[in-house]
């Protein structure tokens, strides 16, 4: 049986609130959770460097707005999608949990 999930009365929520996404979209691990409504996603990626004929592996932090309806844990894997700027280092949200932490 399936837990309810808190009411979520919160403006800045993109399933429930007023917050429209548009951009990009990512999806990343959640490395940090600490901050309220904030959630430290970690985003890897690779580039390609044409002098070495290789790819470089790198990753990237980014600050997202996580809701109390979703409130992704550390170690779970989540969609975030780019928003209006929310703060001064907050400008995704996250948009849902591809895979909960085992």
């Amino acid at each position: 049986m399936q837990e309810e999930k808190a009411k979520c009365n919160d403006p800045r929520c993109p399933i429930h609130g007023r917050l429209k996404t548009r951009g990009t979209r990512l999806a990343g691990l959640v490395v940090s959770s600490k901050a309220k409504k904030t959630a430290i996603v970690k985003v890897d990626y690779t580039i390609y460097l044409y002098k070495y004929e290789r790819y470089l592996r790198k990753h990237s932090r980014i600050a997202a707005h996580n809701p109390e309806c979703i409130s992704a844990k550390v170690g779970d894997t989540v969609n975030v999608a780019e928003t209006r700027r929310l703060s001064k280092t907050k400008s995704f949200a996250i948009t849902g949990i591809l895979k909960a932490k085992a």
